[in-house]
């Protein structure tokens, strides 16, 4: 495993319904900082894959955007992990364009930057929704479900799906995923 995608929102920070607008809205969830530092610490890149259609809305700018994801570098690095890639997609979701979630395009971009080819066969791809999950297998990643954020709600829609494979948050998420790779 050379490679593991995460959605931001729900699964890295607190979501909310009225979006994180600001670096000072930006919290992280406990723990999520310290699974992204295992993950860089075990030489596994991380990259985020996020839909972040306040721009689109016009919610806030792609300054602020900016300045929240420095805010999140900046922690991830204290805590003693690494973000190698971020990938947006600032669309409103009427706007009809490919990269955001559910579509593939985000994860294609990742894919083209870190030379993987598609599919992304057994790239452990996490998230806490529905979208998530679908563009996940959209280019056959590994979905991975956690309960944080929209999780819960997320598992219970599928709960028949019995190739999902669920966590708790994403700590937990990566102890099992490095556990798998040791061995």
């Amino acid at each position: 495993m050379d490679l593991v995608i995460l959605d931001r929102d729900g699964v890295i920070n607190y979501d909310s319904p009225d979006f994180i607008k600001s670096p000072t809205e930006w919290r992280a969830i406990p723990g999520s900082l310290e699974a992204i530092a295992a993950l860089t610490n075990a030489g596994v890149r991380v990259a985020i894959a996020t839909n972040q259609s306040g721009i689109g809305r016009g919610l806030f700018s792609s300054q602020d955007l900016v300045a929240i994801h420095a805010q999140m570098l900046r922690e991830a690095e204290v805590a003693g992990g690494a973000i190698d890639m971020i990938a947006i997609c600032p669309h409103a979701p009427d706007d009809g364009c490919d990269c955001r979630k559910p579509r593939a395009g985000l994860l294609k971009q990742i894919a083209e930057r870190f030379e993987h080819s598609l599919p992304l066969a057994n790239v452990p791809i996490i998230g806490d929704s529905y979208r998530d999950i679908a563009a996940a297998r959209h280019v056959g990643g590994r979905a991975i479900l956690v309960l944080t954020g929209n999780g819960s709600r997320t598992a219970k829609e599928l709960r028949d799906d019995e190739t999902l494979e669920i966590f708790a948050d994403l700590s937990d998420a990566v102890e099992m995923l490095l556990g798998k790779d040791k061995t």
